[in-house]
């Protein structure tokens, strides 16, 4: 919205406005009032009378602003905007009562997307989708903190979210991300009134877990602050089902955050509490975040330092002997529980992290083979950390065979920052053993082809 009312007063000739995300959600909550210019400007990127947004009083430019196309549609590509109106909607999108009018344009946007994707239009993250997707978290949460539905609806929806939890691996990110939040929407409006104890308990749980599976991706998507955002969420909801393995489950998940973008110190924090939060229960949780504990100390102390092998290699111990005790359902549950071939996915990373490349290779050669044909984004990382250790074994040909098949791999839609980012660390390490390496100016031209990684990111 800030970047439509910038885009209208660079379009009018006028200086930048100093509208900022604070002012913006001061005229939103009512604790500012706009002024005549502000106002119109407002008008018009919401195509609303200053009356729908709570202001007595014609516009100052004396005609209406609802003009179809006349902003979104003529600032993104000159073509009409066939989007509904925000005015049709059933109440406003605001000034209003945040979790109603705002939630139907927000899931408008989400549906649009969805419907792009599937006809294969390419479609980008951008500003108005990630303002959709935080709408929906926030109004998640204020009813968490405020709020009958069927068993069977209950059961229906229960249905779906697994069905979304075996999709994240096969699927690609902003695709699921629609089909989740759609999902997390429709829980959220059963919440919106107080439930029967066992089912607001139900409901709760699937909160908690679609916010994380949210989370998730929006870590694959290369937004760790709307994944926290996420993981805070869906603290909260599991909070309220008294759930350890569950809450052990919304935190082992969020140490993922940390550890991919830049501070193990806080990623082996939070895989500790979770770890205690499990505590004697089997669960997905406690075979997980030991695994996310020795990655961390990999990465805090470097590789090849004894003591810090010997931590690692015991943590990773105690993560085969509890997926070990996991159920067999959990076994098979590659979201919400802890697979076989994950525990030797992550296995493998820590150990490629610690510098033991004959014994990772070893496990991960064995992971790929876990995976089915369907499964793309866990096999990618395998594929680039086996890169890591043919280099580091001095194999430089080899890891660039690997690195560039790999790369090339990729279909449209499952090129994620967070993959692009290991594809480049690839690079730099060849570049820092082998700058003359032939085929690296290759390697580096599919890269340059390939979308680029958010440069604000940390290490993956």
């Amino acid at each position: 919205m800030i970047e439509q009312i910038r885009a209208l007063f660079e379009r009018d000739g006028k200086p930048a406005p100093g509208i900022g995300e604070t002012l913006l959600s001061a005229y939103e909550s009512g604790l500012k009032r706009p002024g005549p210019e502000y106002l119109h400007y407002l008008c018009s990127a919401y195509r609303v009378e200053p009356a729908s947004l709570g202001y007595d009083g014609p516009c100052i430019c004396g005609h209406g602003h609802r003009m179809p196309g006349a902003v979104r549609g003529d600032l993104q590509d000159g073509r009409p905007d066939t989007s509904p109106d925000p005015r049709e909607l059933p109440t406003k999108s605001i000034g209003g009562d945040p979790s109603a009018g705002g939630s139907e344009e927000d899931e408008n946007v989400l549906r649009r997307t969805l419907l792009q994707l599937l006809a294969g239009s390419g479609v980008a993250l951008d500003g108005q989708v990630l303002g959709s997707v935080e709408n929906i978290r926030r109004r998640m949460d204020e009813t968490l903190v405020s709020a009958t539905v069927s068993p069977a609806m209950l059961d229906q929806w229960e249905e779906s979210t697994v069905g979304f939890g075996r999709q994240y691996m096969s699927t690609p990110p902003l695709r699921l991300l629609c089909d989740v939040l759609l999902e997390f929407s429709a829980v959220r409006k059963a919440m919106e009134r107080r439930q029967p104890v066992d089912l607001q308990e139900r409901l709760c749980r699937m909160a908690a877990q679609l916010a994380g599976l949210s989370g998730m991706i929006m870590i694959n998507l290369g937004d760790h602050r709307m994944a926290r955002s996420f993981f805070r969420t869906g603290r909260m909801a599991a909070d309220d089902t008294g759930d350890r393995a569950l809450r052990a489950w919304v935190i082992a998940r969020e140490a993922l955050v940390p550890l991919y973008y830049g501070d193990p110190r806080e990623a082996l924090n939070l895989a500790r509490k979770s770890r205690d939060l499990a505590g004697q229960t089997p669960c997905a949780a406690q075979a997980m975040a030991p695994v996310v504990e020795a990655r961390a100390l990999a990465m805090m102390s470097g590789a090849g330092k004894k003591d810090v092998v010997d931590q690692a290699k015991r943590a990773l111990s105690r993560a085969r002997a509890a997926f070990s005790q996991m159920t067999a359902a959990d076994q098979d549950d590659p979201t919400f529980g802890y697979t076989e071939r994950q525990l030797y996915f992550h296995q493998g990373d820590a150990l490629v992290k610690l510098g033991q490349t004959m014994e990772a290779d070893l496990i991960l050669e064995q992971a790929l083979t876990k995976y089915g044909p369907a499964d793309w984004l866990d096999p990618t990382f395998i594929k680039f950390d086996r890169a890591k250790c043919k280099l580091l074994e001095g194999d430089v040909d080899e890891a660039l065979a690997i690195a560039k098949a790999t790369l090339a791999g990729l279909g449209e839609g499952c090129r994620p920052d967070i993959l692009i980012q290991r594809a480049h660390e690839v690079a730099k390490a060849v570049e820092a053993k082998a700058p003359d390496h032939p085929e690296l100016k290759v390697y580096l031209e599919a890269l340059r082809a390939a979308p680029s990684a958010d440069p604000t990111l940390g290490d993956v």
